[in-house]
């Protein structure tokens, strides 16, 4: 069973599913595991080791085993160590996935080495520019997604990115992604004119993702209403993200007292700092970021990968058959 389309035929992937590069999340056995399966994993290099805490990524890479692997870096943080981003070029993966910042310098180098570049991008200047920087792929992110991104959601997102791509650019793949977690938002998706989906909170739940079994079971055990898009946690924990972008995380004791009080967070970086690294110790998710999307509520279960992607294009087939017999 496969759904062909431009992403499979470029890369060279039964399924038109990547897993997003979650920083933390993405480790080595969840990209291989993705692609074993006929998707595409991404390697999730996050803060590039510029805010500890971080796995070996040399090691992650190599716990991929010996399947075509994608490496994604959060654009602003790999600025601050360029050299991380040569590491992953002479690794001479699938895509150099870029996110969150100006991909030009790192683009450039990317397709002088002949490998393919995938940006994402949550507002429409964010594609111009991925496409001025040589995108072979966009993703769309919409705000239901987990982590950090921006305000446009999914639905109306997507289209108007195909629009512009079909009237500037033809030949770029368009990736959807934000609030994807099975193979209804896959059909959909396809529907709005994506060539496939970046899937981020259903991946994060997986048997070989590097999330803690806590974080785990608490998503599990919640629904989408139970998750908030503040910047307020970067602010708290001293994390310099850019303004343009929020971090959707599930509500616990912090984003309580603070989500909706990002004017005064603001002026306090780093003022619970020490707090963080405590709660990271004791796995306190009261004031730990539980890192997941809107998705949540359609998680159910901590699978392995290949069950993931398999019933995502088994659910896919069935909603687009459905859709077809309406038209009868």
């Amino acid at each position: 069973m496969t759904l062909a389309t431009r992403l499979t035929r470029r890369f060279e992937i039964q399924h038109p599913i990547l897993c997003a590069p979650m920083g933390m999340i993405t480790g080595g056995r969840l990209a291989g595991a993705v692609s074993a399966a006929g998707g595409l994993g991404i390697l999730g290099g996050g803060y590039a080791g510029t805010v500890g805490n971080e796995p070996d990524l040399d090691e992650q890479y190599r716990a991929a085993g010996n399947v075509p692997i994608g490496i994604g870096f959060i654009t602003w943080a790999a600025q601050k160590v360029p050299q991380v981003v040569d590491w992953a070029i002479a690794r001479k993966p699938a895509c150099l996935f870029l996110s969150f910042g100006d991909p030009a310098p790192f683009a450039r180098k990317a397709r002088d080495a002949g490998i393919a570049v995938v940006c994402q991008t949550q507002t429409m200047r964010h594609v111009r520019e991925a496409l001025d920087a040589g995108a072979m792929a966009i993703v769309a992110q919409g705000a239901e997604a987990g982590g950090h991104g921006g305000r446009r959601a999914t639905l109306p997102f997507v289209p108007e990115v195909k629009d512009y791509l079909a009237k500037h650019a033809p030949d770029v793949l368009l990736i959807a992604a934000g609030g994807i977690a099975d193979g209804r938002g896959l059909a959909a998706s396809l529907m709005l004119g994506a060539d496939g989906v970046l899937v981020g909170t259903r991946f994060w739940a997986a048997e070989e993702a590097l999330t803690a079994p806590a974080m785990v079971a608490c998503a599990v055990a919640a629904d989408g209403d139970q998750t908030v898009r503040t910047a307020a946690v970067d602010h708290l924990r001293g994390v310099p993200w850019p303004d343009e972008f929020s971090f959707r995380v599930m509500r616990n004791a912090v984003t309580d007292r603070w989500a909706e009080r990002e004017h005064e967070t603001r002026l306090k970086p780093g003022a619970m700092k020490a707090q963080y690294a405590d709660a990271r110790a004791r796995g306190d998710l009261e004031v730990l970021p539980t890192v997941a999307g809107e998705a949540i509520g359609m998680i159910g279960a901590r699978l392995p990968a290949a069950e993931i992607v398999a019933a995502m294009v088994r659910e896919a087939e069935a909603a687009l058959k459905a859709g077809a017999a309406l038209t009868r």
